[in-house]
């Protein structure tokens, strides 16, 4: 194959016929402050070397590894030289840990592992789960302070010398060939690894013009992590196929956000429903407004922030709706009403709210989404597991699981997770209501409420539990946000208990993990009170 910058894989899947090999794309910001800017020829050097390493440990055509690392360049070769020798790489939540990280590398019969230095520990930890499965190469990172140990391969040396020629084993393009394998959050159980094609890339690509509308002067921006849909649909792969420049923090921070778009100018970012709030319970400042940001785009904006978010720093939200396995709607400023996620492409996509008969529920009625692709067939592949793939895509619609009802006007809402939703002596709790009192208060970093089983004992009933994590050096003021709930809250709304914690666990995409929550609380703990 001809080693020009144009024939790297991953630029052809993105129709960069002509990439300028000088022109900066991507910045990347590390915890620390530092950043490194790569240009397109960065990019097609390294992931050549990567790919040569690949090749010469042993992994080629069809083959599994893990990618293990925050949002640093070294992910991006790791990933693009997946494509270029046909290999799958499986990006895994760095923070994974114990039994959830042995299985997604055992799941999915992974060959090796590039690791984040700061993450050896956590395979130390379960190396008698993954004995056979090699490390391919470490990352360091100066700031890390992490000293390199050369008992296992070492990535920066194989950036610093390998060879940046596309490898003769390098295989064609193939777009319905396997390239990726992203797990599911798991909230409920062991997660699911769901095959992604090549295709998906280009998908991504497209996307820059077809949903985001992203402008020639755009600079993206986000913190979410690479290894999560999000990142990669949102931010990365449209910023390369459309020639932008993005920036790429470590990882996400809430209080450093908007210093973060301001330094570098970044118009545009991206945010899931909880992060947002997070942002939103952050202090006053007097420049909130003064900000280079014209469109938050967000899946899961609570609607009793919406309008206060945009009023509040000067920006319009752009909802939108989506899933690993599939479906996408999207909910544009000035299209639709707040608090509605949109409505799916009208050429693509169609979609509907079901009852459990499959029959389509009326308007204000809820059900579970379906949706399906106008053109081709709606699949879906987790990975070793045929019958729920083909279960997850019956008749024909995918099934998301989520609970949804649509206006007069045909536009979407979610209500709530299949099995999740929070009722209370008959009535339907809004938690996103009541996590906005409750993060109002100054002293209250992050919350997240969630519900466990009514000590009434009526069936599908749910007391309230607000977990709530403070400011760093403050203690949360339970008087003070017992008297808002009281006062602005539905009695059937006010939290049966306040589960004090240091901090969220959350998801890779950051989605506040309530059964690790509600796995912890106990109504006598030190930490909860009765309220």
């Amino acid at each position: 194959m001809s080693s020009t910058i144009e024939n790297l894989p991953i630029f052809q899947c993105l129709g960069l016929t002509a990439p300028e090999p000088e022109k900066e794309v991507l910045t990347f910001i590390n915890d620390d402050g530092s950043d490194e800017t790569i240009t397109y020829k960065t990019i097609y050097e390294n992931t050549n070397r990567v790919s040569h390493a690949l090749l010469k440990a042993g992994i080629g055509k069809g083959d599994t590894f893990v990618i293990m690392l925050r949002n640093h360049p070294e992910f991006l070769y790791a990933m693009f030289a997946a494509l270029s020798i046909g290999a799958i790489s499986v990006p895994v939540d760095p923070r994974s840990k114990g039994r959830k990280l042995a299985f997604q590398i055992n799941n999915t019969k992974s060959k090796g592992i590039i690791i984040g230095d700061e993450f050896i520990d956590n395979l130390s930890e379960i190396k008698d789960e993954i004995k056979d499965v090699p490390l391919l190469g470490v990352c360091y990172k100066p700031h890390h302070n992490i000293p390199i140990a050369r008992n296992f391969p070492v990535l920066n040396d194989i950036l610093e010398s390998g060879n940046t020629d596309l490898p003769d084993k390098a295989v064609p393009l193939d777009f319905s060939a396997p390239a990726q394998i992203i797990h599911t959050s798991g909230t409920t159980g062991d997660p699911k690894g769901v095959v992604l094609k090549a295709d998906r890339y280009m998908t991504y690509g497209f996307l820059a013009d077809l949903i985001w509308q992203y402008q020639p002067d755009e600079i993206p921006y986000t913190g979410l992590s690479m290894t999560h849909g999000n990142a990669q649909s949102v931010t990365l792969f449209p910023v390369l196929a459309k020639g932008l420049h993005g920036v790429i923090s470590e990882r996400f921070t809430k209080s450093r956000i908007w210093d973060i778009c301001r330094e570098y100018g970044c118009t545009t970012y991206s945010l899931l429903g909880g992060m947002m709030s997070g942002i939103y319970n952050e202090p006053a400042f007097d420049n909130d407004k003064d900000n280079p940001v014209r469109k938050v785009i967000s899946a899961g904006t609570p609607a009793a922030i919406w309008k206060a978010f945009e009023t509040r720093f000067n920006v319009k939200i752009h909802e939108w709706y989506a899933a690993v396995e599939g479906g996408l709607a999207h909910n544009p400023p000035g299209s639709g009403p707040v608090g509605s996620f949109g409505k799916p492409i009208e050429n693509l996509m169609e979609m509907k709210s079901v009852d459990e008969n499959d029959n389509e529920v009326k308007p204000g009625e809820r059900g579970e989404l379906i949706s399906r692709m106008k053109t081709g067939e709606t699949e879906v592949e987790y990975f070793g597991r045929e019958e729920e793939s083909k279960k997850k895509t019956r008749g024909g619609w995918l099934r998301s699981g989520d609970i949804c009802h649509q206006d007069n006007e045909g536009f979407f809402y979610f209500d709530f997770r299949k099995g999740g939703g929070l009722r209370r002596q008959g009535d339907f709790i809004q938690p996103d209501l009541v996590e906005k009192i409750i993060g109002e208060n100054q002293t209250v970093s992050e919350v997240c409420v969630y519900g466990i089983k009514a000590a009434s004992g009526a069936p599908g009933e749910s007391d309230l539990v607000a977990a709530i994590a403070p400011f760093e050096g403050k203690q949360i003021d339970v008087e003070g946000i017992k008297k808002a709930c009281y006062s602005e809250l539905e009695k059937n709304a006010v939290p049966s208990y306040f589960q004090i914690v240091e901090k969220l666990p959350k998801t890779i995409s950051e989605k506040p993990l309530s059964r690790v929550l509600r796995d912890d609380f106990k109504v006598d703990a030190a930490n909860v009170i009765v309220i």
